[in-house]
């Protein structure tokens, strides 16, 4: 069996109207030449997450204890200080 759709489904999606409504209106050319691209907008959300390593590190137990007491996720907050201290990039 085919993976892709037969001639026959293509006639049918080409020949099923295109409905417009207040969710989905029809946009002009000049609204459609303002589009762009996702990544373009917003290239955050397309950021690879860098590969992380496991260490051992001795961190002073007040700094371990202020930053558990914030709750889950101390150790992102560790890395996330660490890489705006090394590379001075806000996330």
């Amino acid at each position: 069996m085919s993976k892709g759709l037969s001639d026959k489904r293509i006639s049918e999606i080409e020949a099923t109207p295109i409905v417009y409504d207040e969710d989905s209106p029809k946009l002009s050319d000049e609204e459609l030449s303002r589009f762009r691209p996702a990544m373009e907008i917003h290239p955050e959300w397309f950021m690879v997450t860098p590969k992380k390593k496991r260490i051992s590190i001795l961190i002073d137990v007040d700094i371990i204890e202020t930053l558990k007491s914030e709750g889950r996720g101390y150790q992102t907050r560790i890395n996330t200080i660490l890489r705006e201290a090394v590379f001075g990039e806000k996330h």
